[in-house]
């Protein structure tokens, strides 16, 4: 089937499925609320000088790592970027040791050592968050190789924005994963923006990544990124296929961040029209509103509101009481065995 995206471009959409059940969709707000709460937070902890290290937000992209952490199977895995907190969360990663690692705390999910644009949880299928552009992409392909070899019927999801297209390892990961038909999604989160530059004004076709996936085989999929609902129908159909022996796939969805490439850019360099006319496209009170008008009580999701805000600030609480990293951990988890010592 045939339809419009946001930005009036043909989308492929995976099927015609009717809307999710009630308490999918339930679970989709609950965690794109508790992301937009936790990433908010961070960014103020950002500015008071609370937490360590750079700090890239996800806030107008909530659906994306919402719909595709409902639609996952415990055991599948992810490979996300920099930009990775909402990630993280909607593989089921707890709160607080997320915040603890943003805030440099021993109690982090990296014991305070990796910060934000390093989070990896492999007990959830996290399996690593790199800050290199486009790094993760051929090593999601060998991940996915793996699980083909294995026959777990594991998929593995493989996120990145817009600017990796760009990237050699992009190219090379699609041609590995169509000619091995290996089972990988991977994501192209087209926030517009590379870190300061429109990825229009440097790429020589409207879709950077959909537009490119007929030169590996691969079907051409664009999909509204802001609409939760779209982006899970896409995935469930997706990892099925995959599962199936079907995959890889190539996704473009579509949207837009709300902040700077990160906290320390204002992004001025947007046109305020632009940034007013996405911000009407918030997917959060969009969502909202959606299940309002299908008959979700007000008070239900009122009370998964007040529940995600009550659990970003536990996790406040319990990073800020944490101690900071033992010096004697600066030599841990270097090498392979936990130590400094010189292999050759």
């Amino acid at each position: 089937m045939s339809s419009q995206g946001s930005d009036g471009a043909s989308v492929a959409l995976a099927s015609d499925a009717a809307p999710p059940a009630e308490p999918v969709r339930l679970d989709i707000y609950r965690r794109m609320v508790e992301v937009r709460r936790f990433e908010t937070r961070a960014g103020n902890l950002y500015l008071q000088g609370e937490t360590e290290g750079p700090c890239h937000l996800a806030l107008g992209q909530e659906a994306i790592a919402a719909g595709f952490g409902v639609a996952m199977r415990g055991d599948d895995l992810s490979y996300a970027t920099h930009r990775s907190h909402a990630h993280t969360l909607c593989r089921g990663v707890p709160m607080a040791p997320v915040m603890a690692e943003l805030m440099g705390r021993g109690t982090g999910l990296l014991k305070g050592k990796g910060g934000s644009m390093h989070l990896t949880s492999v007990e959830h299928g996290l399996m690593g968050c790199n800050a290199i552009v486009g790094a993760h992409l051929p090593i999601a392909a060998g991940a996915a190789w793996a699980a083909k070899h294995r026959g777990t019927g594991q998929v593995v999801v493989c996120f990145f924005g817009d600017g990796a297209t760009n990237i050699g390892a992009f190219h090379e990961a699609m041609n590995m994963a169509a000619v091995w038909k290996l089972p990988v999604v991977y994501v192209c989160e087209n926030n517009q923006y590379m870190e300061y530059s429109p990825i229009k004004n440097v790429t020589a076709v409207a879709h950077p990544a959909a537009d490119r996936a007929g030169g590996y085989g691969l079907p051409r999929i664009v999909i509204d990124g802001n609409d939760p609902d779209e982006v899970y129908t896409t995935a469930s159909d997706l990892l099925a296929r995959c599962r199936a022996g079907d995959g890889p796939f190539l996704v473009e969805a579509v949207t837009y961040r709300h902040r700077g490439h990160s906290m320390a850019d204002p992004g001025k360099y947007r046109d305020p029209q632009e940034v007013a006319a996405w911000m009407e496209q918030d997917p959060v009170p969009r969502y909202r509103e959606r299940l309002l008008a299908a008959g979700v009580a007000e008070e239900t999701l009122a009370g998964i509101d007040e529940a995600a805000a009550a659990a970003v600030q536990a996790a406040v609480d319990e990073a800020k009481q944490a101690p900071r990293p033992a010096l004697a951990t600066l030599e841990t988890d270097v090498w392979a065995d936990g130590g400094a010592a010189w292999h050759n």
